[in-house]
């Protein structure tokens, strides 16, 4: 049985209908029995990496108009492909040159207030302002304890009950993610695991992908939002996850952080109890187990004064 996923647009002020790419695929491996029987395979490195690379080949950018046209791209807010001469639909080498597209200059921008903290990524999003085990979307709170969602972290016991954000990127998103603050990077390192979809279709079935799925963990000094933990996961189908900034440096607000390539993908922040607290929408629709659309940059919570 066909299952729609809904979202609270904060834009238009309403509830839409998502149109899922792949839909049929992710609801035959997550609810069917022979799917589950599959799952091994489906999520693993070997498939995801080998359709990352056919992405890769000139001949898949034949796929983008059509792409372009199904799932109504607003072909205007983003720079075109290596070939600039063509039209924005004919100028990418690649479908995963287009899948890394980005924004035209000007076309978002990240809150000039200190005390707000802009989107890291264009996404659908949950928050809560204390992760705890009575949570039960978009999965079960003991599946997203920061012992485990960090693994060996040091810095582990500074995000107990601290606030948490969720933003589920689709395929059809900018799929680059940024910095939220000025800063540095504490510590980094990748968590190596299986390729699952991050669809809430998905997560219905299987409540430990984001426990069991490769991330990569970045363990954040901000200047007015304290410690953070900034993870991001990789799901089916995703080639790699790529990071444009050398960590190393200091970053700073809505700056580039990195990429993924082919495939739906998700970014998790947790922070310090007390330091910050998501937006108050994005809370709301979370018990109402609703994910809420907001734009790269646009404010996602408020340090606490």
């Amino acid at each position: 049985m066909s299952q729609d996923i809904v979202f609270y647009n904060r834009y238009t002020g309403k509830k839409e209908t998502e149109k899922v790419y792949g839909k049929e695929a992710v609801e035959f491996a997550y609810s069917s029995f022979l799917g589950k029987m599959m799952a091994p395979i489906i999520a693993s490195r070997l498939v995801s990496k080998l359709y990352g690379n056919l992405q890769d080949k000139p001949s898949s950018a034949q796929k983008v108009p059509e792409f372009l046209q199904n799932f109504e791209i607003k072909v205007e807010d983003y720079e075109k492909g290596s070939f600039e001469d063509k039209e924005f639909k004919n100028s990418f080498k690649s479908f995963n040159e287009f899948f890394i597209r980005k924004f035209k200059t000007g076309k978002r921008s990240y809150p000039k207030s200190h005390i707000e903290m802009g989107a890291p990524a264009e996404a659908r999003y949950i928050a809560v302002e204390s992760i705890n085990d009575e949570m039960s979307f978009p999965v079960k709170g003991a599946f997203l304890r920061p012992k485990d969602l960090l693994k060996d972290s040091k810095f582990s016991s500074f995000f107990n009950e601290g606030p948490l954000m969720i933003a589920r990127l689709c395929p059809v998103d900018y799929h680059r993610y940024h910095y939220m603050d000025n800063g540095t990077t504490l510590e980094n390192y990748t968590i190596h695991g299986d390729f699952h979809s991050v669809n809430p279709i998905a997560l219905k079935y299987r409540n430990d992908i984001f426990i069991k799925n490769e991330r990569r963990v970045s363990i954040l000094e901000t200047e007015n939002f304290g410690k953070i933990a900034y993870i991001e996961v990789g799901a089916t189908c995703v080639g790699k996850i790529v990071q444009s900034h050398n960590e190393k440096e200091p970053y700073i607000k809505g700056s580039e952080k990195g990429y993924f390539l082919f495939g739906g993908s998700t970014v998790i922040i947790i922070g310090e109890k007390g330091k910050w607290s998501p937006s108050q929408d994005i809370i709301n629709n979370t018990k109402n187990s609703t994910e809420t659309y907001i734009h790269l940059g646009d404010t996602v919570g408020t340090k606490n004064l």
